[in-house]
This record gives C-alpha cells, sequence and structure tokens, in this order.
C-alpha cells in the first residue's frame, strides 16, 4: 500500500509586529533578572514578557520618588483610560498597540487595572498600614501582570503558577524596597508597614537617616531574610509539568534570592557572569522536568 503523500498543513501563527526598541530597551535592559527570564523564557514566553515587562517598567518609571506625585497621578490616570481603550480594542500606546495582538479579552485586562491603583495608592504615599496588607499590594504592582503574561503564552492560570507569582511579588516588593527606602522616605513615603515599625521602635527620621540605627538595621534584615524565603517559595510551588514552558518564573525566583543575599538592586543592570550561569543552569533544568 502507497502512503499518501499529503501532509497535514499545521497554521503557521500570524508574524507580531514588534515593539519599538525604545520600550523594549526599558523592559528587558541587558544584565537584570528580567532580561535573563526573557533571554531563557520558553519560545512562547518571549513575546507576551517583552510587552507585560514594558508596561512594568513603564509603570515604575512613574511610581519612582524623582517623579512629582501630581505628575504621576495624572499618568497613571491616563494608564487607566488606555488599559479601558485596550479592552474596546483601540489602544493608543505603542505597549498596548503591541499587546492587541494577541486579542486580549476584557476579563484578561482586567487585573491590571488592579496595578495601577496599586501603584496610585504608592504615589499618594498611603502607608501599609498592616503587614497583613503588604501582599496583596505586591501581588497587584507585581503578581497580576506576571499572571497575564503566563495566559497571553496561552498557558492555563494554574493555583501553583498563581502561588509562584504571589510569592515571586512578595519577593519583588521587599527587595525593591529593601534597595530604594530611604528616597522612598525622603521622598515623604513609608514603603513599609506601619504597625511592624511601630513594634520595632523605627520612626521617620530612623528611615532617612544616612546610616540606620541599630532597631532599623535588625528590621531590614528580617525583611531581608522574609524576601529570600519568599524567592525560595516561589521555585518550589512550580509544579513539575509546568516548569518547562514557565521557567522564566523560576528565573526571577533564582536570581531574586541571590540578589538579596548580595545587596544588588533589583534595578542593577551591571552583567555578572554569576547570573548567566545560573540562570541558564535554572532554565535548562526547568525545560528538562519531567
Amino acid at each position: 500500500m502507497r502512503r499518501s503523500r499529503h501532509k497535514t498543513r499545521v497554521p503557521k501563527r500570524l508574524a507580531l509586529k514588534p515593539l519599538d526598541e525604545v520600550y523594549r530597551a526599558r523592559a528587558i535592559p541587558p544584565g537584570t533578572a528580567r532580561y535573563w527570564s526573557w533571554l531563557f523564557a520558553a519560545r512562547t514566553a518571549k513575546d507576551p514578557l517583552v510587552g507585560i515587562y514594558s508596561l512594568m517598567a513603564e509603570w515604575r518609571a512613574v511610581v519612582d520618588p524623582a517623579t512629582d506625585a501630581a505628575v504621576a497621578q495624572i499618568k497613571l490616570a491616563w494608564w487607566r483610560d488606555e488599559l479601558a481603550r485596550l479592552s474596546a480594542g483601540i489602544p493608543a500606546h505603542p505597549i498596548t498597540r503591541y499587546l492587541a495582538q494577541w486579542s486580549m479579552t476584557s476579563a484578561q485586562i482586567a487585573p491590571l487595572q488592579r496595578s495601577i491603583d496599586a501603584a496610585s495608592a504608592q504615589v499618594l504615599g498611603a502607608p501599609l498600614e498592616r503587614g497583613a496588607d503588604l501582599p496583596s499590594h505586591a501581588d497587584a504592582m507585581y503578581g497580576v501582570p506576571l499572571r497575564v503574561a503566563v495566559v497571553l503564552a496561552g498557558q492555563p492560570l494554574s493555583s501553583s503558577a498563581q502561588a509562584c507569582t504571589a510569592a515571586l511579588a512578595v519577593g519583588e516588593y521587599l527587595a525593591r524596597t529593601l534597595a530604594d527606602y530611604r528616597r522612598e522616605c525622603r521622598g515623604g513615603r513609608v514603603p513599609f508597614p506601619v504597625d511592624e515599625l511601630l513594634a520595632a521602635g523605627i520612626d521617620n527620621d530612623d528611615l532617612a537617616a544616612d546610616t540606620p540605627p541599630p532597631q532599623l538595621q535588625a528590621y531590614l534584615e528580617s525583611l531581608r531574610q522574609q524576601a529570600v524565603l519568599q524567592f525560595a517559595t516561589a521555585e518550589t510551588v512550580l509544579a513539575a509539568p509546568e516548569r518547562s514552558s514557565l521557567r522564566h518564573l523560576s528565573v526571577l525566583a533564582c536570581l531574586g534570592s541571590r540578589h538579596v543575599d548580595d545587596g544588588i538592586s533589583p534595578a542593577s543592570s551591571r552583567f555578572r557572569w554569576s547570573d548567566l550561569y545560573h540562570a541558564w543552569k535554572v532554565a535548562r533544568r526547568a525545560a528538562n522536568a519531567p
């Protein structure tokens, strides 16, 4: 019996229009944890990550203490409207036009409004009243966008992926706060939970001091340990069947933990051979997970 020469044609994915290089460079600066997570990400995750990381980079710039609070609120209000335009299929910004190529649904876009709300609260200097409030705030800032990227990559948003991104979010928030708390406080913001500061006997002058007093040093060390624990949790909770397709999350967790331990700011883009090695090692192990 002769074999049929007819082959089933697999439809090719339409080529995406690339994101403007200016936004791409801000999203994944070489040397950063985000860059390595993108470089070693699964093929289907790379393009969505560029778009989501770009959004996060734009919002981080708005939230930075160097940005005037009134200007920041105007920009965040614009972004809130822009997400509504994205839902309606008429985005104006190059980043949202890039994301629109995935035909995002309103249900996929809506969680990002929560990220805008959290950024707005931070710009206003609204303090976290309790330590119990920190995970939710951190998740809105960092966890939600990571989960949107998972969905855009065509992966189901499993409970383990949600737990992983939630832990990553707390680790990221703590790592950035440890690196930038003095700038935040001098700009009139209190990035730490108020109840924890009161319990530790820490006041505003302590937070703004060039050299942290002993009680603040002890508190900062406890936060560093919490950040390392959260990153370690993110590495372990991701289910084995998902580790290959979501290996960028494992890279973020691994490098996040190492950077906190070494006192390296998450914003640092200095090239480190050790980051390249560990990112490759983690991604390779995840790619070969059973």
